[in-house]
């Protein structure tokens, strides 16, 4: 690899994933969208030739958006990751820039920073052991194949589903996740998002609608459902809703790789656990930022300097850049 950037490019949003002899493809077996046999030549426009994918994978990816491998990151490096969260929830740890984020339905109930009330950490380039994820070898390895060689590390959160307590905040709406990012060109980011455990409907797998990152980038906003959603749990206000749906059951090492214009989101968590995963966002070196102003994300980029200036107390104006 030929270099991973980090310090100032990586920037996260608020508020917003093993062996590689092990890799292979997966979906859910009835979604009609699986089979590469149906896959018409073409140009390639999502994945880049470096001789780790097959052609069956890339073909995958290019017309779904999205490529499961299994069994990509060690338990042993999940177990490391997991020891490091549960340290910054008793405050062991304190990595400078770091964001701490409570679930809407909860953020009351839990005064004391704990496992049980720490939904999500943002910002933990500073974190040396969580910080590792974003430069696995075995993940890096894949993403070159969407990113090329220089791969700046953009996004990267540890996300701690908690139970729902019947107010449906933990959902999280169908979203793009390019609505969060102002740079382009889209089709050099990409996520690698890791289950840190066995994760299926139950706990809130990942929802994922195949083909929807050939579309454009859809208005995002604050859903209007009962109940609660969490701060910048943005998303999209129209669909096609006849767009056959894939529930991503993943076990603890498997990661799945996705296009920022695909479709997705997550479902409730109806255990009594906490569904853990954690991500980063990649993206070429070559990518440049983009003037969101009166675009369909001036309300995120506007959302972001606002909570920017309450979080970290930040003196003077502050754009969407700034953060990432």
């Amino acid at each position: 690899m030929d270099q991973l950037r980090a310090g100032a490019r990586l920037r996260i949003l608020l508020g917003h994933l093993g062996h590689p002899s092990a890799a292979a493809i997966v979906a859910h077996p009835t979604s009609g969208t699986s089979s590469p046999a149906s896959f018409q030549p073409q140009q390639f426009q999502y994945t880049l030739d470096n001789n780790v994918l097959s052609l069956e994978q890339r073909k995958f990816y290019e017309k779904n958006g999205y490529l499961v491998i299994k069994n990509l990151v060690s338990h042993a490096d999940i177990q490391r990751f997991r020891s490091e969260f549960e340290r910054i929830c008793r405050k062991e740890v304190r990595p400078p820039g770091l964001m701490v984020m409570k679930d809407v339905a909860i953020v009351k109930s839990e005064q004391n920073l704990s496992e049980k009330s720490v939904t999500k950490i943002q910002d933990f380039q500073e974190d040396e052991e969580l910080f590792r994820y974003c430069t696995l070898p075995e993940i890096l390895k894949y993403v070159e194949c969407f990113t090329g060689p220089n791969i700046m590390a953009m996004h990267a959160m540890l996300i701690n589903k908690p139970p729902d307590v019947g107010k449906k905040t933990s959902r999280h709406p169908l979203h793009q996740d390019l609505h969060y990012f102002p740079f382009r060109p889209s089709n050099l980011i990409v996520c690698a998002w890791t289950a840190m455990e066995h994760i299926d409907r139950n706990n809130g797998c990942l929802v994922v609608l195949p083909g929807t990152h050939k579309g454009p980038l859809k208005p995002h906003d604050y859903p209007q459902w009962e109940g609660g959603v969490n701060i910048m749990y943005h998303g999209i206000q129209d669909y096609e809703k006849n767009n056959a749906r894939v529930h991503l059951v993943m076990e603890k090492g498997d990661t799945v790789f996705f296009h920022p214009l695909l479709i997705h989101g997550s479902g409730r968590n109806r255990t009594q656990g906490f569904r853990k995963a954690i991500s980063c966002h990649y993206a070429s070196a070559d990518c440049h930022y983009i003037d969101v102003e009166g675009t369909s994300q001036e309300n995120i980029g506007k959302e972001v300097s606002r909570m920017v200036d309450k979080f970290q107390g930040y003196e003077g104006t502050v754009d969407l850049k700034v953060r990432l």
